[in-house]
């Protein structure tokens, strides 16, 4: 994988421990992966926070097409904002495919798509997971029409409460060509970022997915790239030869 600015963030292996987060970030800390993700934190607080600008809270991350690695990417990203000591708050708002109780090993039976249908909105109950500053609004139950859901005047509340008290808020949604979802979210939010995996996705769905955003206006502030390939020995070189380790 790599950042807007081309540093690279490998993929890694899953781990099976279970009550803990199930990504690199979390299970394998001094990994090259978990390194990379820490690196592409340090690009994407430049955007999030631009000098003399309001700080962007929302955030949408959505690809163009699935298995791009994108619900991976969210939860790697929000782990390493929430270690950095940032207030986080992941939303997954991906209500066909959701992910994230998975990643994080929660229950889903209540969630966002459970939050609607009253005469008012249900405060969202953010599930605490094993890293200081990280919460999750899961999925909850698929509903009849995810699209229609989105749409609803009652999402806006929705998401204030639920980051009233976080620095940033990651949002987790379907791929932008799969579904209307993506559309209807990226208008509601402070900024995009687009997933794109290399090898998987096709030049011809990574501008259909571009033209969506565009034709919304949305407000798409970078690019994460996975699976792209890194030098292991370039890694394992750095790490041998740090002060006060010796090469093994």
């Amino acid at each position: 994988m790599t950042s807007s600015s081309g540093a690279p963030v490998p993929s890694g292996p899953e781990s099976a421990v279970k009550g803990t987060p199930d990504v690199i970030v979390y299970t394998d800390p001094r990994s090259p992966a978990a390194e990379a993700y820490r690196t592409l934190r340090t690009n994407v607080r430049a955007l999030i926070r631009p000098a003399g600008g309001a700080p962007l809270r929302q955030i949408l991350m959505t690809s163009a097409g699935a298995d791009e690695g994108k619900s991976e990417a969210i939860a790697c990203l929000g782990i390493a904002f929430a270690q950095a000591g940032m207030r986080v708050v992941i939303v997954d708002a991906d209500l066909r495919r959701p992910a994230q109780h998975l990643r994080f090993n929660l229950p889903n039976s209540d969630g966002l798509s459970n939050l609607f249908g009253g005469a008012t909105p249900r405060t969202p109950t953010l599930q605490p997971t094993a890293v200081p500053n990280l919460h999750v609004l899961t999925s909850g139950t698929e509903p009849e029409s995810p699209a229609d859901i989105l749409a609803s005047s009652d999402l806006d509340h929705i998401m204030d409460h639920a980051g009233r008290d976080a620095d940033l808020v990651l949002i987790d949604c379907p791929p932008i060509c799969a579904v209307a979802d993506a559309s209807v979210l990226s208008t509601r939010v402070d900024g995009v970022i687009v997933v794109v995996g290399a090898g998987v996705v096709k030049r011809d769905l990574a501008r259909h997915a571009r033209a969506q955003l565009d034709a919304v206006r949305a407000n798409v502030i970078g690019l994460v790239v996975t699976n792209a390939p890194y030098n292991e020995r370039t890694f394992a070189s750095y790490y041998e030869e740090s002060p006060g380790r010796s090469a093994s």
